[in-house]
């Protein structure tokens, strides 16, 4: 006998002996989670918490502010060139300098390619949902999101949450998508590790990610 042959005996022998419930799809149990005992406020925290410790770059600030704390937070990171999709709300632009933005349009001929994107400093955006248990946010594709190339190629992700977009889980989470749009789960900054645990930032996506969380009006 083969240490395969081995290994696939042993599993046939403990699934033998402890055999699944023979359940149809419909009875399968569903008791999770699916309401919040968390205020707006706490659910806010959560996600902060949640996002700091995945190591996104994190800011809150009202509604109000929000536009200074854009243009702030984009002179700071010293981008000189920054991709905004279309139907992103102009009213969060209105403090950053001419010239900085450059629009990624929904048509094939008003759409930056692979080598543009490349050359930007860096992409904003808003998002569908945020869930504070997982520290994770949702995009779309919808307006104000774009199209998934354009948040993975820039360097850098500057991505604002609105209050109402805050959700305490993911059964919520997935009572509130469109599941039939494409559906990117980001969850901090892009990083894997190498097999001594050393961590690279930056292989598959944004090195770094910043979100803004709005708190209200």
């Amino acid at each position: 006998m083969t240490a395969r042959d081995d290994v696939l005996a042993r599993i046939a022998a403990a699934h033998a002996s402890a055999p699944p419930p023979d359940l149809p799809y419909g009875a399968v149990s569903r008791g999770y989670r699916t309401t919040s005992g968390l205020d707006a406020e706490g659910l806010r925290e959560r996600l902060v918490d949640r996002l700091l410790d995945y190591k996104a770059l994190v800011r809150q600030c009202s509604a109000g502010e929000l536009a200074s704390v854009v243009a702030q937070a984009l002179a700071e990171r010293g981008a000189r060139r920054v991709v905004v999709p279309a139907g992103l709300d102009q009213a969060w632009l209105a403090d950053v300098p001419d010239g900085v933005l450059g629009v990624d349009g929904t048509g094939p001929g008003d759409q930056l390619s692979v080598a543009e994107l490349d050359r930007t400093d860096g992409v904003l955006t808003s998002c569908a949902v945020a869930v504070a248990e997982t520290g994770t946010l949702v995009l779309d594709g919808s307006a104000g999101q774009g199209r998934r190339v354009v948040t993975l190629i820039p360097d850098y992700h500057l991505c604002v949450v609105l209050p109402e977009q805050v959700v305490a889980d993911v059964p919520q989470l997935v009572a509130r998508l469109d599941i039939t749009r494409p559906t990117t789960m980001i969850s901090g900054p892009s990083a894997t590790s190498d097999i001594e645990l050393n961590r690279v930032e930056g292989v598959h996506g944004p090195r770094t990610l910043e979100v803004i969380v709005v708190t209200g009006s």
